[in-house]
């Protein structure tokens, strides 16, 4: 079974099937969210007026896009001051990820940074601010009771804590045999455990995050979902899908064995916007300020907004190496490295004809929750 806390961290460094290279995704979905964390760091600014401002960053890990959202709160910071009488805030940043994250690269480009930021800001000063790093997993309490300002966690939340318990006692029948996510094969058994688990861990998070938060505190959550209610239906289905035929065909080479695939399962879900919004209207402790869908290209590079994949080639190398920076650690942990080239080979080939008869993209969800 896989154990999320001690295996599960971005692929580490600086090369070309690094995090820290193959995350443009996720820069372009920050900088689309960045309306929304905008307001809701000036919400709570000047609601508040607080002398030293905590934010946090959940699942920050190791490439430059945490960089860029301390980037933005220090500017939108730096605007508000401007115009306020008094002491300057202070903001305190905490970058919080599981511990096998590469946080020795996060503070590298940290110190770089803090250089540039300076040379980019004539004229004024930023406000003080410090960070620090959070080694831990944010199903857990992470702070004293009423001590954040805000949070913010940007394509996290769709990964468990843990695979369902249930899913992998059901695999001594092999309902959902070589499947390691929900397919049109999956039972619906299997499918409300996936469904009770994110249920159970978001509803966790919640209460974590609302004990932590100072009153009048927000959140900014920002992660994959599907568009359709239908679960079968589910945008990353069709991606973890094709993850799993690259599996299976390596157990026809020989490669993987049949048994150990048959074990494996991706602790992950994404839900509806529907789902998430149940989960915080049962919760009764945040008010949902506001709440969007939008879609994202599979392909990191591709800024289309057509129908068309203009170089399925190429396409399909980007979406491989994204995909394998997110996933290598838990392949490697479960099967071995010595198959990571052999699979990510099969999955580019069939990613690449998948793109071929369609263009797929990502749901994104964002929401903003006050506290109340």
């Amino acid at each position: 079974m896989v154990n999320v806390e001690h295996d599960f961290h971005m692929a580490e460094g600086e090369g070309d099937w690094s995090y820290s290279k193959n995350s443009r995704r996720q820069e372009i979905v920050i900088r689309e969210t960045k309306p929304i964390i905008r307001s809701a760091i000036i919400e709570v600014y000047t609601a508040l007026l607080p002398k030293t401002m905590v934010i946090v960053d959940l699942g920050c890990s190791s490439g430059p896009n945490t960089l860029l959202f301390i980037s933005d709160v220090i500017r939108v910071i730096a605007d508000q001051c401007k115009t306020s009488e008094g002491d300057p805030v202070e903001l305190q940043f905490f970058l919080n990820d599981l511990p096998g994250n590469d946080f020795n690269e996060l503070f590298r480009a940290l110190e770089k940074f803090k250089k540039s930021n300076i040379a980019d800001q004539p004229g004024h000063a930023p406000p003080f601010y410090y960070v620090s790093g959070l080694p831990e997993s944010y199903y857990n309490r992470l702070f004293p009771r009423q001590s954040v300002h805000l949070f913010h966690s940007s394509y996290c939340l769709h990964w468990r804590s843990q695979v369902p318990k249930g899913i992998d006692a059901s695999r001594e029948t092999y309902l959902n045999e070589d499947n390691i996510y929900i397919t049109n094969t999956t039972t619906p058994d299997e499918v409300k455990q996936f469904q009770e688990q994110f249920h159970k861990d978001f509803s966790l998070f919640l209460k974590l995050r609302h004990e932590e938060l100072v009153y009048g505190g927000k959140m900014v959550l920002v992660f994959l979902g599907r568009k359709d209610e239908d679960v079968y239906n589910g945008d990353l289905n069709q991606l973890f899908g094709l993850v799993a035929r690259s599996l299976q065909s390596l157990v026809l080479k020989g490669l993987v064995e049949k048994a150990k695939l048959e074990s494996f399962h991706l602790p992950v879900y994404g839900p509806s916007v529907a789902e998430v919004k149940e989960v915080v209207m049962q919760s009764k402790i945040f008010n949902m300020d506001q709440i969007t869908l939008f879609e994202a290209n599979w392909d990191p590079f591709d800024d289309s907004e057509g129908c068309d994949v203009h170089d399925s080639t190429r396409s399909s190398l980007n979406v491989a190496k994204c995909i394998r920076s997110v996933l290598k650690s838990l392949i490697v942990s479960y099967f071995g490295e010595a198959i990571l080239d052999a699979l990510f080979v099969e999955f580019r080939c069939l990613v690449a004809k998948h793109l071929e008869e369609e263009k797929t993209k990502f749901a994104v969800i964002a929401t903003s929750l006050k506290k109340i």
